[in-house]
């Protein structure tokens, strides 16, 4: 509701929420809600008019397109994960088409409205041309130096946040230097931890990720589908710690793809305080592995996914008109 605006775009928000898998109490609301929601898509679509209407999942966006749906409207949908959503699943069967990230994705869409498009990937990295030279300056960091780069997503992500503080003396011991993307809630503690190491940069958020990813050698990560798709694109070789509370633990099943292609390597969330940092240090000491791993998450990069989307979309609604025109 702030950035989309931000960006010069109109946007209607909607009075609607997920379910609480952790608490069936708070879902006593949500059946009215839902229908709540449904009488505002009708009012937005219906003065709206649109010729399309595209859905990424997620809760908001079921009701929007199930409407659409009940009014013939063509609808689309994205799906960034390696295993779908349950509002995707259910609003799939109706849908136009469904533009997928991975293969395999016929156990939750039907076969012949699937296409492989990938995942869109900002511009900015997706089109960078900055050297490791430059991104390493940018941090002002060694360039002769193994670099790591350790992002948990704009929150932190405790486990590796914990992980890295308890252990951030060993980077040092093994001539390694760190980019360390705490997220807010651990931002203090992590300045602290890294008082006075001029081999860790930290801070609470990097606004420039083109730059931090041209400057890391391997990465440390979550497994969501905007950062795997990311990370391909930029070829880097990553160690995935999923968030294992996601929705159907989709961030283990995006990184388990990769690891399957000998493309990623993986711990799980509850190994990461024992784990994390020695993994991490064998994988930088491992030129070998990390020459694979580059190169096969490169075979899995999508520079062009959104005018892939974009494109079929308007193919589709203008019944063969040619997207370059």
């Amino acid at each position: 509701m702030e950035k989309v605006p931000q960006a010069g775009y109109n946007i209607k928000g909607l009075d609607i929420s997920g379910l609480n898998r952790s608490s069936m109490i708070k879902n006593i609301s949500l059946p009215f809600k839902l229908i709540r929601s449904f009488f505002q898509v009708r009012e937005i679509v219906n003065s709206f008019k649109p010729d399309a209407v595209v859905g990424v999942g997620g809760y908001s966006s079921f009701p929007v397109l199930k409407y659409a749906q009940q009014k013939g409207i063509p609808t689309f949908i994205h799906e960034s994960n390696s295993f779908a959503g349950r509002s995707n699943k259910i609003l799939g069967k109706n849908a136009t088409k469904i533009y997928v990230a991975s293969e395999g994705m016929e156990s939750f869409f039907p076969a012949a409205k699937i296409m492989i498009t990938g995942n869109p990937v900002r511009a900015s990295i997706a089109q960078s041309a900055i050297s490791r030279e430059e991104g390493i300056a940018f941090f002002g960091l060694d360039p002769h130096t193994k670099t790591i780069l350790s992002v948990g997503g704009s929150l932190g992500a405790k486990s590796i946040n914990e992980a890295i503080a308890a252990n951030i003396d060993e980077f040092g011991k093994h001539n390694l230097q760190l980019i360390w993307q705490t997220g807010k809630p651990f931002a203090a503690q992590g300045k602290a931890t890294a008082a006075g190491k001029k081999n860790i940069w930290v801070s609470d958020f990097i606004t420039s990720m083109e730059y931090a990813l041209a400057a890391a050698d391997l990465v440390i990560s979550r497994a969501g589908a905007m950062a795997i798709a990311e990370l391909s694109v930029m070829r880097k070789p990553v160690l995935f710690v999923p968030y294992p509370f996601a929705a159907e633990d989709h961030q283990t099943v995006n990184a388990q793809t990769l690891v399957s292609r000998n493309a990623a390597l993986m711990i799980k969330d509850s190994e990461a305080a024992t784990a994390l940092v020695s993994s991490i240090i064998a994988l930088a000491n491992n030129e070998q592995q990390l020459i694979s791993l580059k190169e096969n998450i490169g075979k899995m990069a999508f520079v062009d996914a959104d005018r892939k989307v974009a494109g079929d979309i308007l193919i589709s609604i203008n019944h063969g008109t040619d997207f370059a025109s």
